[in-house]
């Protein structure tokens, strides 16, 4: 029999992947609570794990309201079954970041700038300190060297 955390876990993970018969959780226990190890077929990792990891994180956030009903520390592992062939390397078992999820190393992305012809409105600090530097500007245009 399982537990409600798996049959939550497990209804909303069938509901997404398209080989549901493959969703399988592992619960277990320990002192920092209960540890959910959630695995998939290959196909339907990156639909359970979602874009950036949002759909991941999203169970990870109903898990814990779960948790807070309950009373429980729930945890939330996706475990990749394919050997790690087409994946990073898994984080370690505990390795969990605050948020009950596995730390994950980020992605180095760089910077992507735009140019419009369009304003950007700025808050009103970074207002002032703009000002301030054009009056400073101004004063030592001012100045007879």
């Amino acid at each position: 029999m399982q537990n409600i955390d798996q049959q939550f876990v497990e209804y909303i993970v069938k509901a997404l992947a398209e080989k549901p018969e493959d969703v399988q959780i592992e619960r277990t226990i320990d002192e920092r609570g209960v540890l959910l190890k959630l695995s998939v077929s290959p196909e339907d990792l990156g639909r359970v794990i979602g874009k950036a990891g949002a759909t991941a994180q999203a169970i990870r956030t109903l898990l814990r309201a779960l948790g807070l009903k309950d009373g429980a520390h729930y945890n939330l592992k996706i475990v990749d079954t394919d050997g790690g062939a087409n994946a990073k390397p898994a984080a370690r078992d505990d390795e969990v970041s605050e948020v009950g999820g596995p730390v994950v190393e980020p992605i180095a992305v760089a910077p992507v700038e735009t140019v419009t012809d369009e304003p950007v409105e700025n808050s009103f600090a970074e207002a002032e300190s703009q000002k301030n530097s054009l009056e400073g500007l101004d004063a030592l245009d001012d100045l007879d060297v």
